[in-house]
C-alpha cells in the first residue's frame, strides 16, 4: 500500500507552496477576508493543535519534531503492511503523514508552523490552521468513519 504515498507528497507539496506564499506575501497577523466568517490570517504556531504547548519556553519545538518522526515512521509501517484491499484506509492514513510531515518541516525550519485559515463566526475563531493541519483532519476523520464501519460489518457477521 505504499502506492498511497503520492497521496502524502501532494499534500506535503501544496502545504508547504501555501506557506512560502502567504510567508512572502502576508506581513505577520495581517488579516485577508475572503468570505463572511472565513479569512486568512497568517500566524506563527509554536505549539501543537489549538496552540497546545505554545508558551512552554522552547523545549516543545524538539518534543514535536520528534513525535512527528515516530509517528511518521509508524503510519510508513502501518502503510506497507496494510493488505491491498484496505483503500479507504490507505487513503486515510497518507493524509495524516502528509500533514504530519508538512507541519514537520515547518518544525525543522522555523521551529514553528505557519497557520493561515481563520473561521470565524462574530468575535469567535476557530484556531487557525493549514493544508497540513486540514488533511490530518479529514484522514483522522476517514480512520473513524472506516472504524465505525468495520464494527457495523463485525457485528453483522456475528449477528448472521
Amino acid at each position: 500500500m505504499l502506492k498511497w504515498l503520492w497521496l502524502s507528497g501532494l499534500v506535503v507539496l501544496l502545504d508547504q507552496i501555501s506557506k512560502r506564499v502567504v510567508d512572502a506575501s502576508m506581513q505577520l497577523h495581517e488579516t485577508i477576508e475572503l468570505i463572511p466568517c472565513f479569512q486568512l490570517t497568517y500566524l506563527r504556531n509554536q505549539g501543537a493543535a489549538f496552540s497546545f504547548l505554545s508558551e512552554a519556553g522552547g523545549w516543545q519545538r524538539w518534543f514535536f519534531i520528534t513525535l512527528a518522526l515516530v509517528a511518521s515512521v509508524a503510519i510508513s509501517i502501518w502503510l506497507k503492511r496494510l493488505p491491498k484491499d484496505r483503500r479507504f484506509e490507505a487513503c486515510a492514513w497518507a493524509l495524516v503523514l502528509g500533514g504530519a510531515i508538512g507541519n514537520l518541516i515547518d518544525r525543522i525550519l522555523y521551529g514553528y508552523v505557519i497557520d493561515f485559515f481563520d473561521a470565524y463566526y462574530a468575535n469567535w475563531h476557530w484556531p487557525a490552521f493549514n493544508i497540513a493541519d486540514s488533511a490530518i483532519t479529514v484522514g483522522v476523520g476517514m480512520l473513524l468513519i472506516d472504524a465505525v464501519m468495520a464494527a457495523r460489518t463485525a457485528d453483522t457477521d456475528t449477528v448472521s
